[in-house]
């Protein structure tokens, strides 16, 4: 999966908007304000955080060697994954819909 495919999936959500972190250098998808995804590189490489339960964090860190706590975000709740590694792109939308699930039920 490449950058532009992750962001036009991230936009097709209801409320979807997207904003630039610069310090971060970050593109920040939103919904009602808040946070399911951001997309930005990580050494080098394309990568997105997001949000998902603990336990999930936990598991997809386990299984996933590309997969690691985000840099910026709460650790607990937050993964940061490689979208040119070894996830597969239904994978990946699996996470981005469950991220989107987690914002919208964390007002």
């Amino acid at each position: 999966m490449n950058t532009s495919e992750l962001l036009t999936y991230c936009m097709s959500k209801p409320g979807a908007e997207q904003s630039v972190h610069s310090d971060w250098k970050a593109t920040q998808i939103k919904c009602d304000g808040m946070l399911f995804a951001m997309v930005h590189d990580v050494e080098g490489r394309p990568a997105v955080s997001l949000k998902s339960t603990p336990a999930l964090a936990d598991l997809m860190r386990e299984e996933h060697k590309d997969v690691f706590p985000s840099e910026h975000l709460n650790k607990s709740h937050w993964n940061t994954l490689f979208l040119d590694g070894s996830l597969k792109d239904s994978q990946i939308y699996y996470l981005v819909d469950a991220s989107y699930q987690q914002a919208g039920t964390a007002k």
